[in-house]
């Protein structure tokens, strides 16, 4: 079979692709580089350098011909959300009703969306089900809720069938150091925090007064291979069961920004500095996954510890290729 992955020169598209490939899919990366590596991508993949939204897309699909999209192409930055809004809309709204349009004219029917554990905003109860209400704190998770509800309204016309995986915090890298996490600028706390103790330089930890046992936001950290393995199953499920889903994809086990800054100096052997910065908008208190449908449903579970995703993201940071 063949699967389209959008996105697939990213942080979680590469590794997903990776193993896709592994498992004997043929597989075609459609990415427009903007926020992708290149060299990111194995070999093996089948590489369309265009946007999704390019009218050109029905060539593809044509070409191609995939039985089912894996869809990461988005922009993810939160903060970056809130300032520049339209950005988002644009590219994670607009962009992606396009290729929608284009995948369902093609006769493509079956497709799993990366969604965001942010739509929870602050959740009422932790650790999060997927029955929490969806109330979105900031742009990004906002332009996820909207493909979530149009993937719906394509499902209910008999357009697609789909999975929309809610994950929580992406972290860590290939156990070999082959591939890892690579963003220009890095937004995200894990390897903000290693280059701190690589470089000596310091990390911001935003806002210290969160309703935590320490004071600072805590998160669900998911290794990215336990992440790509999920999107194989559900992909799989989809397209053998034909069936709708919504699924987070956590550990259930959430670490604060201080406790990451400790582990990241016992597993770096350096000092981390830290200097304190006021509250980010957007950023709830605590994020921690009830992981218990994807486990069922899907058959999964997580085989890495935030020690394992320490050590790989430390290792790949000593080595990185692209």
């Amino acid at each position: 079979m063949t699967i389209l992955v959008t996105g697939g020169a990213g942080y979680i598209g590469s590794r997903t692709v990776f193993f896709l490939l592994k498992k004997g899919y043929d597989v075609v990366v459609v990415d427009n580089l903007s926020r992708g590596n290149k060299p990111a991508i194995p070999d093996g993949a089948h590489f369309v350098e265009m946007a999704i939204e390019d009218p050109a897309m029905d060539k593809v699909f044509a070409t191609y011909r995939p039985d089912a999209v894996i869809h990461f192409a988005a922009y993810a930055y939160v903060g970056e959300s809130n300032t520049q809004p339209l950005l988002y809309y644009c590219n994670n709204t607009a962009a992606t009703i396009r290729f929608l349009d284009s995948m369902t004219r093609a006769g493509v029917r079956n497709i799993v969306f990366s969604s965001t554990c942010s739509l929870y905003g602050n959740p009422v109860t932790v650790p999060i089900t997927e029955a929490e209400p969806v109330k979105p704190m900031n742009t990004y998770a906002v332009t996820k809720a909207q493909i979530e509800k149009a993937l719906e309204d394509c499902s209910a016309a008999g357009l697609l069938n789909y999975a929309a995986l809610r994950y929580f915090n992406a972290a860590g890298a290939a156990p070999d150091g082959s591939m890892g996490e690579s963003h220009d600028p890095e937004p995200h706390l894990i390897p903000l925090v290693l280059m701190a103790a690589q470089n000596g330089t310091s990390v911001k930890i935003f806002g210290d007064d969160y309703p935590t046992p320490d004071g600072t936001c805590i998160r669900d950290y998911i290794h990215i291979d336990d992440l790509a393995s999920a999107h194989i199953l559900a992909v799989e499920k989809v397209i053998n069961e034909k069936k709708n889903f919504v699924l987070n994809l956590g550990t259930g086990a959430g670490n604060s920004v201080k406790e990451i800054i400790t582990r990241s100096e016992a597993i770096s052997g350096r000092a981390v500095k830290a200097e304190l910065a006021p509250r980010r908008p957007g950023d709830p208190a605590v994020l921690v996954a009830d992981n218990k449908n994807a486990v069922n449903e899907l058959g999964w579970k997580p085989q890495y510890n935030i020690e394992d995703i320490l050590t790989h993201a430390w290792n790949w940071l000593q080595n990185k290729r692209y």
